[in-house]
């Protein structure tokens, strides 16, 4: 490395972010920019540490010590070529990737880890602000047609690289924008569509066609998608929501966490949603049931649609303040996790079932709950512990189950594995002939880094198929 005392001079630093009181009042992105000469620093912290666990760390096996040598030597072209390597969208990771290669960073053992995903973030925007990501047409075609289902970050990465290997890729979602839940699930004080757009404006440069609002298995048939192409790779998500299965769960007022932030986000991209299908937490109570990434952009997204209350339940115990001993480094570890949404206010609370729900006039009023311990694999309930707690607006963000099985699913007649999703090989094949999978739809519910890394891999073993050889990395 080009500071080999960086990391004994320097301390960690973390994007500052606008003041809650300022941020919760709009949708534009909360964390702030980090000076160059700051960023040179972060990137001298990168040890010499001989065996990178970081790359590891990371799905994507992203190079980080070398990208963060090159931000040391302020070499910006070099450092977003060596994202690029391994990762089509920086840009995105940089905002939305917990980091697990901040976990396995060595200098994490006994110090704070480098600053991987503020540099990976900051080495990306300044790419796009000095115009250095260009757009990469392939120089020659190879006559292969390939159809990719779905345009979240998966479909998104193998799209592009399946074009880049010179077939011609057609790129088809169901929705009317593109992005899956880049653009429908995030919100925009995490992550602002004007990143996607502008991903897509490369790729449609670069030869890739996009058709939107086209739902394969309904708009067109799963039979004449294999006679129109000579391979598809399916990447679309994992859709199916986890249900609360409590007596009146019938009541109004309780919805999926997701039907929650795609209106916001559509209300954000300027699209009217009609008053007798809003969700809207403004003066309301607001129980959101889960814990996770979900969990907490219903509870950002609330803030800013001034709710009276917000509350956040999540069934498993509290995590200890530190790394927990059940997963030393370079795991990731199990530890309490506080979000910028978290920062902004609302209680959350742990080891909370629900239990059932009550209402009046066919609303939800109240939210009946028990507090329970895991024991042997098993949730009980701790006796003399329940309680009530009003509720006018209850989130469901407790995960999802498996991809939508109607539709492309059933039409291509794919196996299904004990989970629910998509039955693949070790090289994304599904039981179909020239048909792969990625993402969610095989995985299960899982990371924008995981999606990404298997959208490029599962386009090199389409390619490999195509071809009988691939380059594609």
């Amino acid at each position: 490395m080009g500071k080999v005392t960086g990391f004994l001079e320097f301390e960690r630093q973390d994007p500052s972010k606008r003041p809650a009181t300022e941020r919760v009042r709009d949708y534009r992105e909360f964390e702030l920019p980090v000076v160059q000469d700051e960023l040179v620093k972060q990137g001298a912290r990168c040890m010499d540490c001989g065996i990178p666990f970081c790359n590891t760390g990371c799905p994507l096996g992203n190079l980080i010590p070398d990208w963060n040598d090159h931000v040391y030597r302020t070499e910006p072209q070099r450092a977003i070529d060596a994202l690029h390597a391994t990762n089509n969208f920086p840009e995105f990771t940089g905002r939305v990737c917990p980091a697990p290669c901040e976990a396995a960073c060595v200098l994490g053992i006994n110090d704070d880890p480098v600053s991987i995903k503020l540099i990976e973030r900051s080495i990306a925007d300044r790419a796009w602000n000095d115009d250095l990501i260009k757009p990469q047409p392939p120089r020659v075609r190879t006559g292969k047609k390939v159809a990719v289902v779905g345009s979240g970050p998966a479909g998104m990465a193998a799209a592009q690289q399946l074009n880049r290997a010179g077939h011609t890729v057609t790129l088809f979602e169901r929705d009317d924008r593109l992005g899956g839940l880049l653009t429908y699930g995030i919100p925009d004080f995490k992550m602002e569509k004007s990143l996607v757009e502008r991903r897509v404006k490369q790729m449609t440069e670069e030869g890739v066609v996009f058709k939107t609002g086209v739902d394969i298995g309904r708009d067109m048939s799963a039979d004449q998608l294999r006679a129109d192409f000579d391979a598809v790779v399916l990447c679309i998500g994992s859709r199916k929501p986890r249900d609360l299965e409590v007596p009146g769960r019938e009541l109004s007022g309780i919805h999926f966490a997701m039907d929650f932030l795609t209106q916001q986000n559509k209300r954000v991209a300027g699209d009217a949603v009609p008053d007798s299908e809003a969700i809207l937490a403004t003066g309301k109570n607001v129980i959101v049931i889960g814990g996770g990434d979900t969990g907490s952009d219903c509870i950002g997204t609330s803030h800013r649609q001034g709710a009276k209350s917000v509350t956040s339940f999540e069934i498993m115990p509290r995590p200890p303040e530190e790394r927990a001993g059940t997963t030393p480094w370079p795991l990731w570890p199990l530890q309490l996790r506080t979000s910028s949404s978290h920062e902004e206010g609302g209680n959350r609370d742990w080891s909370v079932s629900t239990e059932r729900v009550s209402g009046e006039n066919g609303k939800i009023t109240t939210l009946h709950c028990v507090k329970v311990e895991l024991k042997g694999g098993k949730f009980e309930r701790v006796a003399g512990s329940e309680f009530e707690i009003p509720a006018d607006l209850v989130l469901l963000a407790m995960g999802f189950v498996h991809p939508e099985h109607p539709g492309v699913v059933e039409g291509l007649g794919l196996t299904i594995n004990g989970r629910g999703n998509i039955q693949v090989d070790a090289n994304f094949a599904t039981n179909q002939k020239g048909v792969f999978a990625a993402g969610d739809c095989q995985r299960g519910q899982s990371l924008v880094v995981w999606a990404i890394a298997e959208g490029r891999k599962a386009a090199r073993a389409a390619d490999l198929y195509l071809m009988g050889r691939t380059e594609l990395p």
